[in-house]
Formats: C-alpha cells, sequence, structure tokens
C-alpha cells in the first residue's frame, strides 16, 4: 500500500545491511504500477462553458462588493456621466429592475465609437443611431419609453442591476469565483465573438478549402465556409469528446451553410453557431457533435457528457436585448448548472459562464488591447465547481482565447492553434492563447481542497 515500507536484509562481507524501501504508491513487485491521483487541472475531467447572450460586466455586477464596478462619487452616487444627443445633459447609470431591455448597437463601428479612443464615454450616443433603443434615446420622454429609461430619461444602456433582479448569478460570484475583466474576445458582435470562442480568431477567406487564404475580419461576412481550423479540429486529432449545445428546435444537421433561421422561439440563430460552417467540421463529417439543450441533460443523467461541452442558448433563454428576457435567461443557466451539480460529473468538472458581447450597455473600463482585433468591450463572467475558490474575485485579464487555453492545457497536451505546429496550419496572424496579457484560469482554482459541495439554486428564483 502507498506508505507502507518494506524491509529487507543483504548480508555483504559478514556484514547485515538494512535496507529500507519505501513504496511512494508502486505496487510490489510482479504487480501493475498503481495509479497516481491527478493533479491540478488533471482533476477536471469536464469542462463546460455556458455563453449567454450581450451584457456588460458593469450592467450586472457594477456595483458588487470588491468588484471593479462603476466608479461611485463619495455619497454612492455614480460618477459617470455620458453625452446624450437629445438632452440638454449628461446620462448617469441608473438602478432598473426591469427584466426586458433594449441594449443597443453592438457591431464593430459601435464598440469603436462606444469605446470612444479609451473614453468609454460614446454608449449613449451609439443607442441613438440604431437598433431597439434608438427611439427612446431619440425621444427620450416618450410615454412608451418609460419602462425603459431611467428617471433622467436615460436610455437603457446605462442601466444597472443588483442582487434582488439576478440573484442566481450574485449568489454564484458570492460562493465562487467572479472574474471582473473579462472581455470579448473581439471589439464585434455575436458571430465574430462566436468564432473567436471556437478558434482564437475571426476572418473572411478567400478560398474555402485554403486556410491560408483567410484574413482578420471583425466583421466577417454570416455565410460560406469558414476555412481557418478552430478548436475541433484539435480535440478530434486527439480523441477528446466535444458536443456544442444548442436550443432545442435548431437546425443542426443544416451541411451547406448559411442556415435559414428557424423561427422558433427556442432556437439558436446561426450567428451563434459557427461550427457547422467550419471547413474542419465539414471535412470531419462532425456534425453529430452540434445537438439540442434536451440532449445535453439526456448526457449528463445517461453518463455519457462529452469532455469539453458548450451550451448556446435559444433566443427565448439568451438575455439578448429586444429578444431574451431575465425571466428565463438565468433560470436556463441554473438549470444547466444544477443539472451538473446533481448528477456524478460534479467532483470533476468545472463549469465556466459569460457572455458573448456587450450588447450596447455601458462598461467604463477600458478594453485591455492585444491586437487591431481586440480585446473588445468587458462583459460578466463567472467560474463554478468544486475545486473553484470560495468568493474569489479573478482581476486578471481574460477573454474567451483563456476558455481555449485551459481546454489545449487540460487535454492536447498544451497545444495551441499555432500555425507552426498544428497539422493544418492557417494564416493567423498570433497565437492569442499565448498573448502575455492574458490571464490563467488556473488561478480561479484551489486542487488542494476537497471538492466542494454543490450549491444548488431554484431556477425561478432568477
Amino acid at each position: 500500500m502507498a506508505g507502507n515500507r518494506m524491509r529487507g536484509g543483504l548480508k555483504l562481507g559478514g556484514a547485515l545491511v538494512v535496507l529500507v524501501v519505501t513504496s511512494l504508491g508502486l505496487a510490489p513487485a510482479g504487480g501493475p504500477p498503481a495509479e497516481a491521483e491527478p493533479q491540478g487541472i488533471f482533476k477536471l475531467e469536464h469542462l463546460i462553458f455556458i455563453v449567454q447572450e450581450n451584457r456588460t460586466f458593469d450592467h450586472y455586477f457594477g456595483t458588487y462588493p470588491g468588484a471593479r464596478g462603476i466608479p461611485t462619487k463619495p455619497n454612492g452616487s455614480f460618477k459617470p456621466c455620458l453625452p446624450h444627443p437629445v438632452l440638454k445633459k449628461c446620462s448617469r447609470p441608473f438602478r432598473t429592475n426591469n427584466p426586458v431591455n433594449l441594449g443597443g448597437p453592438h457591431s464593430h463601428w459601435a464598440a469603436v465609437q462606444s469605446i470612444a479612443g479609451g473614453k468609454m464615454n460614446g454608449f449613449v450616443e451609439v443607442a441613438g443611431k440604431n437598433g431597439h433603443g434608438e427611439f427612446c434615446v431619440q425621444n427620450p420622454t416618450a410615454r412608451r419609453c418609460r419602462k425603459f429609461n431611467g428617471p433622467q430619461h436615460q436610455p437603457d444602456v446605462m442601466s444597472v442591476m443588483g442582487r434582488d433582479d439576478i440573484p442566481n448569478y450574485w449568489d454564484y460570484a458570492d460562493n465562487f469565483v467572479l472574474q471582473d475583466m473579462f472581455f470579448e474576445g473581439v471589439d464585434s458582435w455575436s458571430l465574430p465573438a462566436h468564432m473567436y470562442l471556437m478558434s482564437a480568431w475571426a476572418a473572411s477567406c478567400r478560398k474555402v478549402s485554403n486556410p491560408m487564404s483567410c484574413r482578420s475580419n471583425p466583421e466577417p461576412e454570416p455565410k460560406g465556409t469558414y476555412a481557418w481550423t478552430d478548436i475541433t479540429y484539435l480535440l478530434e486529432e486527439a480523441g477528446v469528446t466535444w458536443g456544442y449545445f444548442v436550443g432545442d428546435g435548431t437546425n443542426v444537421s443544416c451541411g451547406s451553410p448559411p442556415c435559414a433561421p428557424d423561427k422558433k422561439a427556442t432556437s439558436t440563430p446561426p450567428s451563434w453557431n459557427p461550427v457547422p460552417q467550419f471547413r474542419t467540421v465539414q471535412q470531419n463529417h462532425a456534425y453529430g457533435n452540434v445537438m439540442h439543450h434536451e440532449d445535453f441533460f439526456d448526457m449528463v443523467q445517461g453518463g455519457t457528457l462529452p469532455q469539453v461541452s458548450w451550451v448556446i442558448p435559444g433566443i427565448h433563454n439568451s438575455e439578448h436585448p429586444g429578444n431574451g428576457t431575465m425571466a428565463t435567461g438565468p433560470p436556463h443557466v441554473t438549470r444547466v448548472i444544477n443539472a451538473i451539480m446533481e448528477s456524478g460529473y460534479w467532483e470533476t468538472s468545472a463549469i465556466f459562464v459569460s457572455w458573448d458581447d456587450w450588447g450596447g450597455f455601458y462598461d467604463h473600463m477600458k478594453p485591455v488591447v492585444v491586437d487591431n482585433m481586440g480585446f473588445g468591450i468587458r462583459v460578466p463572467a463567472f467560474v463554478v465547481g468544486p475545486y473553484a475558490k470560495q468568493g474569489f474575485i479573478d482581476h486578471q485579464p481574460l477573454s474567451s482565447d483563456a476558455y481555449l487555453k485551459l481546454i489545449e492545457d487540460r487535454f492536447l497536451g498544451g497545444s495551441r492553434l499555432d500555425p507552426d505546429t498544428m497539422s493544418r496550419p492557417d494564416s493567423r496572424p498570433s497565437v492569442r492563447e499565448n498573448e502575455p496579457k492574458l490571464g490563467d484560469l488556473t488561478a480561479d482554482f484551489d486542487f488542494t481542497q476537497p471538492p466542494r459541495p454543490p450549491l444548488i439554486l431554484d431556477p425561478q428564483a432568477g
């Protein structure tokens, strides 16, 4: 047994030499070697990434104690005040409990205009130029805008939620890890954000069969085939199981993208599901790895969950401004987390929750710049798991690139989406996972602690 000592005697020149051998976990001679206990990230057999839609850190956690939230004055009122294109006064953040929000434009130009060279003061003006909230910026006193706008007619891109509005998310932050420097991988909208989620790049390609024909593009066309290499290619090559789970009713069998959007409220739009359009997935005939939410729950219950899973919302539970609501988004996330917690997977899993882009909402934190594609505007993010630190706030700069880095370190021996090392090189200009400014997710865990018990929350609590 490990730790036991075996004593033996040997006579050399008439003297008895006593041998003391410590087994160090080795089996006796003639038997199979004992398996060492997994250490560090190798205690994590399953990684689950839940990605919701279009919110900022300040919008959800701007008043969370200890986090890098919205700057305040000595009297506790919010300090930032952004130019309003119609009102003769600037607009400050305000508390809201409205379960439906309008948000603002969130394309590449909107990100550049909102960031405003690092001044972070263009969000209100951008909201007045396009999108669901345009009317209420241009007509701030209109009756139909009262439920969205603030007490001084601020547009809801300046709104802030608190513990009473999203209690489950705040409970996860209280009990596990809140990441207050998590940025969108690219300063653009959902499609390129999901491209970065799966491949650490967004690009346009001249030839669908040639990964070297691609060039960086923060506004790629949502059609055609994406020729560069994504993480599923490396996973397939290494025999690592994976699943990309989308809303029930989504057409997951589409093999000749672009796919027509499904009209069901439970379905996931194609722009949130770029996986079938990657050339690698098509060549590997891996469409079957794109599944529905009901498949996720069945696999958890049946003990067949892939080693790496992404859970992408349908429209109705996405929290996307103008479509998803707070009445359905947080309950969806809670049900996914509860499913893992109530299963045999809990003690060997880590769950990561983030939002794909900022949705037009205000955030005061200037993005960390790593290249000409990003990072983008800060979004909410937290980590849940048996080895996650308790009540820890991670201040490292992070993005979805850190997710890929963890996947690669855990399952791929540290291999990267790197043209110089992968068997299917492409023309990406940098290896995002090796970016010096990118933090390391292992800092969010304490692998020396016993697995922590699950925290089952009521999905209907919100």
